[in-house]
């Protein structure tokens, strides 16, 4: 049986730059721009040109290789033709294949909004689309509020649809622009719709304000719509768009769509679904969802004991997809919820070679429930847990030892009288026989001390000469004026490996020195550092 294709819209430049919080530099975009290419979407766009300079200069080359440029603007305004619109001008002007219009769907939106006739939001569509065409250019239609407007006004909505169609566009878009439509209510009327404009011709973008973005738009495509429309991690005003991440995932690995359907994404593109979730979340400096369907750091780990026995014999007792098909891990945690299962697990995925039913694993198991009562978790710390289980196991040498530490922050005005925050902090460790006395200034005390406790460390320098303090976390365990502090710290190395360590203190100083040391004796060892 022959597949039918899916195209896949991505508008994470343009929707996904109205999340809160997030704004794109002209060089972000090009780097999405080049990612969402390389994974095989088929339409990339990049936002309004000639609306604001960044976008303009954006759309004054194409930046990508193989997927359609798309730009994005309004339909001509009322009172004015298209040719003499300098929206539409703005958009003919730029470097892009195809053009996505948008136009109000809804009898309401039409009145209150634009405050103009039906008649004359009608001819809008069909005279910017003409246009358009006329310059040689791929059309889309965002129909904006279609569902509402079609519940409100059934033939108003369908007219504006069978006119973008009739006058040449090659992609209809239903846009549940509010996002409050049901999977059910979104597959009667695509089914409808379909009776007037071919599936070929038919799209969907899906808002998620009631969590149902990507149910709505695998629904669309039951109903019988090819073009699908989101976002990368779900980026949108408001509660986000269709995560076109999650669609993938399931589009390329479900059965009932990937032995019906063809996507423009390789499986090898695939395997980098997860790096290139995570790469957009870097760029845009936010924290990845760890539950995040399919990417996320949570999304194939296991936490209780009796999951992690199955998950050990075989994980489809509580796996849905491998993992490694879309470039993710999977794990099993350690924590205070767990058995012996999860820490031979973890035990074997770190490379220690211990066997089920040995004594030392109970030893490991009671030692992780201890500090996790005291407020440790090792969930997302795998470094530390690594330093705990070699040290209870004799295999940590004394690298070092640090003897005294002692860190200041003064609040004064400095010599052209600007009041000015200063830390500095001064170590004393002992490497073998040699003592060794460090000091140094930091824009912070934890930066003070990470600088001075890594200035000289004798014999072991060369080893920690790479490594880079990359994030830097603070949660309070307990409240209270007697809280508890959990640190977590993530390390780099020369080498691109990372790792997180956590301490765990009344003090937040004390803390961080805790998840400071536990990260050096981590690259030493995983370097083989010798007394």
């Amino acid at each position: 049986m022959s597949r039918e294709r899916l195209y896949l819209y991505d508008t994470t430049l343009r929707d996904g730059a109205q999340t809160t919080g997030v704004d794109f530099s002209l060089e972000d975009k090009r780097t999405i721009a080049n990612l969402l290419d390389k994974v095989g979407v088929d339409y990339v766009e990049g936002g309004y040109p000639g609306a604001n300079p960044l976008d303009t200069k954006f759309f004054a080359e194409k930046p990508i290789a193989n997927a359609k440029f798309a730009a994005f603007g309004m339909t001509k305004r009322a009172g004015r033709s298209a040719s003499n619109d300098p929206g539409i001008a703005a958009l003919l002007d730029a470097k892009a294949d195809a053009i996505c219009f948008v136009a109000k769907a809804s009898e309401y939106h039409v009145h209150v909004a634009l405050e103009t006739t039906t008649e004359e939001n009608l001819a809008g569509i069909r005279e910017s689309v003409e246009a358009a065409r006329e310059r040689g250019r791929e059309v889309l239609l965002d129909c904006e509020h279609f569902f509402d407007g079609y519940k409100a006004n059934r033939d108003y909505a369908l007219a504006c649809v069978k006119t973008a169609y009739e006058s040449g566009a090659r992609w209809v878009v239903l846009c549940d622009t509010n996002g409050g439509t049901m999977p059910h209510e979104v597959a009667a009327i695509v089914t409808d719709v379909g009776k007037i404009v071919p599936g070929s011709h038919l799209g969907i973008h899906a808002h998620d304000d009631c969590g149902c973005a990507v149910a709505n738009s695998l629904a669309a495509i039951e109903a019988g719509a090819r073009h699908i429309q989101g976002t990368l991690n779900g980026l949108g005003e408001r509660c986000g768009n269709a995560n076109l991440v999650t669609l993938i995932g399931a589009l390329k690995l479900k059965d009932q769509y990937s032995e019906r359907f063809d996507l423009g994404v390789s499986d090898e593109a695939l395997s980098q679904l997860t790096h290139m979730s995570r790469q957009v979340d870097e760029v845009l400096n936010r924290q990845p969802n760890r539950h995040a369907p399919f990417v996320g750091a949570s999304a194939f780990a296991t936490k209780a004991g009796i999951h992690a026995s199955a998950v050990l014999k075989d994980p489809r007792t509580y796996e849905h997809v491998e993992p490694e098909a879309v470039g993710n891990v999977r794990k099993v945690l350690v924590s205070d919820q767990g058995g012996q299962s999860n820490v031979l697990f973890e035990l074997k995925r770190l490379g220690f070679a211990l066997e089920k039913g040995d004594a030392r694993i109970s030893r490991v198991l009671e030692e992780v429930k201890r500090k996790e009562a005291e407020g440790f978790a090792f969930e997302g710390a795998d470094a530390s847990f690594y330093v705990l289980v070699k040290r209870m196991l004799g295999e940590v040498p004394a690298f070092f030892q640090v003897e005294r530490f002692s860190v200041n922050v003064e609040r004064r005005y400095n010599a052209i009288g600007e009041l000015v925050m200063a830390s500095e902090a001064i170590v004393k460790v002992r490497v073998g026989d040699e003592v060794l006395i460090s000091a140094a200034e930091g824009n912070g005390p934890v930066n003070a001390l990470d600088v001075a406790l890594r200035k000289d460390l004798g014999k072991y320098q060369d080893l920690i000469q790479d490594l880079e303090l990359t994030d830097y976390k603070v949660r309070i365990y307990q409240g209270g004026s007697d809280a508890v502090t959990r640190v977590l710290i993530e390390f780099t190395d020369g080498d691109g490996e990372s790792w997180t360590t956590i301490g765990v203190s009344p003090n937040i100083i004390d803390a961080s020195f805790q998840a400071l040391t536990d990260s050096i004796v981590y690259k030493l060892l995983r370097s083989g550092a010798e007394l």
